[in-house]
């Protein structure tokens, strides 16, 4: 066989966080998570099957995979292959056009595009659940990145039940993720090895506890788009995963100093009449969640705060898709 297939995905912020897995080779979360697809920021990945390919061969953002890079992608085609019932090797190229590996979802991302890309390659005709059940094998949160707008992730019990659906679509509430970035080096400790050690913290038990009735609480928020209440309940939650990595054995603590202090900030700016709140994953920079009348003051005030090294700002946006091998996105491969 010898067959092609593009697709674009974008990352998305988690609002209601997912940390801690029930099930860590089939990636079932112990909680369910809320996200907002984010549009601007995206990744575009080629997959070729063919029988000519010796093995399979992965080019990450312009470089060879390696190591353990290379073989997340690699096992992930090879899901792909078992659902298809193929034996064909796979050539893979994907870029991102926003920094990797630091805390904005790129593995969200790049799972979503890798999977509609090589389901679509293998001759596989799967609905968006089913999608999103696949990318979640890869990296969690990349079957949220499947849809568009404000979705839910259903932690489920195994790997039926585990996947992502639309809450509701980009144009429901038009909020905009300003992004301050502080920092774009490569973590030192990844998500998917954060996971295992968030069982190692105190306080993974009673955020747990408490997950159902932040799961209602931003359910509602975004229904009534009730931006305070919003605010209260994401700062709570990106509050609450945080206090489980620092605690955890060994602690990770992926906010910095000025991660900190822009958080503080924004608090500030909140209580004097600005609708804005912070939500941080896995990684320094911090995301700062607006209505998009307030994006550009907003920016402004970030660009203003020592340390912040760039600012990026990605409304709601679409869902994973596959793209035709003219479309000027094809040009970040």
């Amino acid at each position: 066989m010898d067959s092609t297939a593009v697709a674009a995905a974008h990352p998305n912020i988690a609002l209601i966080k997912y940390w801690g897995n029930r099930d860590d080779a089939l990636r079932i979360p112990q909680n369910g998570s809320i996200s907002m697809t984010l549009a601007g920021l995206r990744t575009v990945t080629r997959v070729r099957f063919g029988d000519d390919l010796p093995s399979d061969s992965v080019v990450l953002h312009g470089a060879p995979a390696t190591g353990e890079a290379r073989a997340r992608v690699t096992r992930h085609l090879d899901l792909i292959r078992q659902v298809a019932g193929l034996t064909a090797r796979a050539e893979v190229v994907s870029a991102s056009d926003f920094p990797t590996a630091a805390g904005l979802a790129s593995s969200a991302s790049g799972f979503a595009a890798l999977t509609v890309a090589a389901a679509h390659a293998a001759g596989l005709n799967l609905s968006a659940t089913d999608l999103s059940r696949l990318a979640r094998r890869g990296s969690g949160s990349a079957c949220r990145s499947i849809f568009g707008g404000f979705v839910e992730w259903a932690a489920g019990r195994d790997d039926q039940t585990s996947y992502a659906a639309p809450l509701a679509p980009a144009d429901h509430w038009p909020l905009v993720d300003v992004v301050a970035v502080v920092s774009t080096d490569e973590k030192d400790v990844g998500s998917s090895e954060g996971h295992r050690l968030a069982a190692t913290s105190p306080l993974q038990a009673p955020r747990l506890a408490g997950a159902e009735a932040r799961l209602a609480a931003c359910r509602t928020a975004i229904r009534d788009r009730d931006f305070p209440a919003l605010a209260a309940i994401v700062e709570q939650d990106s509050d609450l995963m945080h206090a489980v990595m620092e605690s955890s054995n060994p602690p990770l603590r992926y906010r910095l100093p000025v991660s900190l202090g822009l958080i503080s900030a924004v608090r500030g700016w909140r209580a004097g009449g600005q609708a804005v709140c912070t939500t941080l994953d896995a990684g320094p920079n911090v995301h700062c969640l607006c209505p998009a009348a307030q994006a550009p003051a907003i920016e402004r005030q970030l660009m203003d705060v020592a340390g912040v090294i760039r600012v990026i700002s990605a409304p709601v946006g679409a869902g994973a898709r596959r793209l035709a091998e003219t479309d000027p996105l094809t040009g970040l491969l």
